[in-house]
């Protein structure tokens, strides 16, 4: 395909949370993987290039999940009635101790990377195991499907099983540096993260020793971050000299920048979220896995309206649904109760905030992506709606509301990473463009 074309269909994004914007139809332009602009009329300057029409179809922003993880994958949607610290030690520890296994990393993360590849998401952040050649399998077969994500070898030295955890003292600098020196070459779209996965399984000197390797290596990172109240008390007790959760990761340098994303922060205490503020980090809500765990509602409206940066998460597998319109429904759905909870002082989500939660509001974390304007990466999906049949006519609004609701009922007729079209493989995909 050429690496400058048109789309044409009816348009819609969201530059600001407040509404979407919407063109039908629109001409959407792509320059050298970058968009080149939105317009009623196509330029006379682009009349030369390609464009495909699709009158019948939707064309969106693709969908950016900030926060899942590759192992738990294969057992989703089990143990949902279990709550965070009894669902990690009873489920999630056994299983990923199996990664150890070479070749059972290569049989789960085959059809993970197979299912992320032909969903509606363009760019994720993963967590994978302590595992390296695991984690290095994983990066391979997320960097040929064409999508940008980061990977994380996870970090962790104590409260798990022995066989999870990072190796102690030097050691353990030996074998991520050796990990980053495979991870940060040979790849293209597929980039390394540094993955404490929560405070407490890691020591003082392990989040130093990341600390130390984000600033060396100038490197990303995630984690976990005031999920459940049991989780919030035993970091108070593990780590008394601090004020709040989010100062342990503040106190090894892995908290602030754009580049730092921390799943969940349901139950913050003021100090954090005026912390979280000042240091721009980037929360990924993850609704479902709140829901399924017990874990609670994140205070996404005082979120938005105090300045802290939100973005959203499917959080396989505490969450069951790798569908990232899914994380918007869900994310709508659970503010309205927490609305009724707090008596109306948060207001529940509007679609189009919950939209830009998953596409603009994790910019900045994975690059200029996440809308239609002009020098941001071309990352598109051209979505069939045909089977939202209506007896009504249907306005482009509620055409886009039914597809964020009905999405098992959509068809992906093309997913565009950076301008690439992604080959999907799940025997619906649209006519070669």
């Amino acid at each position: 395909m050429p690496s400058s074309f048109v789309l044409s269909g009816l348009v819609a994004h969201t530059p600001t949370k407040d509404r979407f914007q919407i063109m039908e139809p629109g001409y959407l332009l792509c320059l050298d993987g970058q968009v080149g602009g939105l317009f009623e009329r196509l330029p006379q300057a682009y009349a030369g290039l390609p464009c495909y029409d699709f009158p019948r179809a939707l064309i969106l922003p693709g969908l950016c999940d900030a926060h899942l993880h590759a192992p738990q994958y294969a057992y989703r949607g089990t143990g949902m009635d279990l709550q965070l610290l009894d669902w990690l030690n009873r489920i999630t520890f056994p299983q990923e101790s199996l990664y150890a296994d070479a070749l059972h990393a290569l049989h789960a993360y085959e059809p993970f990377a197979d299912a992320l590849k032909n969903s509606f998401t363009t760019r994720a952040a993963v967590f994978a195991t302590s595992h390296t050649p695991a984690t290095m399998t994983l990066m391979r077969l997320l960097e040929r499907s064409g999508l940008c994500c980061y990977v994380g070898k996870v970090s962790m030295d104590r409260n798990a099983p022995e066989s999870l955890l990072s190796a102690p003292g030097a050691d353990a600098r030996a074998d991520l540096e050796a990990w980053l020196g495979d991870a940060l070459t040979g790849f293209e779209r597929t980039r390394p993260i540094l993955t404490p996965r929560f405070a407490p399984s890691c020591s003082d000197a392990l989040l130093a020793l990341l600390g130390e390797l984000r600033k060396a290596y100038r490197l990303p990172v995630q984690s976990h971050l005031s999920e459940n109240l049991d989780e919030v008390a035993w970091v108070r007790r593990l780590f008394a000299q601090d004020s709040c959760y989010a100062g342990v990761y503040d106190r090894f340098g892995l908290l602030r920048g754009e580049d730092v994303v921390m799943a969940h922060g349901v139950h913050p205490t003021p100090e954090e979220e005026a912390l979280l503020r000042e240091a721009g980090t980037l929360i990924a809500h993850c609704p479902a896995s709140n829901t399924n765990l017990a874990s609670g509602i994140a205070p996404v409206r005082r979120y938005l309206d105090e300045g802290v940066r939100v973005c959203l998460g499917t959080d396989i597998a505490g969450g069951h649904d790798l569908s990232m319109f899914r994380a918007i429904a869900d994310a709508v759905q659970v503010s309205k109760l927490r609305s009724h909870f707090t008596h109306g002082a948060e207001k529940p989500l509007t679609l189009s905030e919950a939209f830009y939660l998953a596409t603009k509001g994790a910019a900045g974390f994975f690059g200029p992506v996440g809308s239609f304007e002009t020098g941001r990466e071309f990352d598109a999906l051209v979505l069939d709606d045909s089977a939202l049949a209506s007896p009504l006519p249907l306005s482009a609004p509620e055409r886009i509301e039914r597809a964020v609701y009905l999405d098992r009922e959509l068809v992906l007729l093309h997913k565009f990473v950076r301008g690439q079209r992604i080959p999907l493989g799940n025997g619906k995909e649209g006519a070669s463009p």
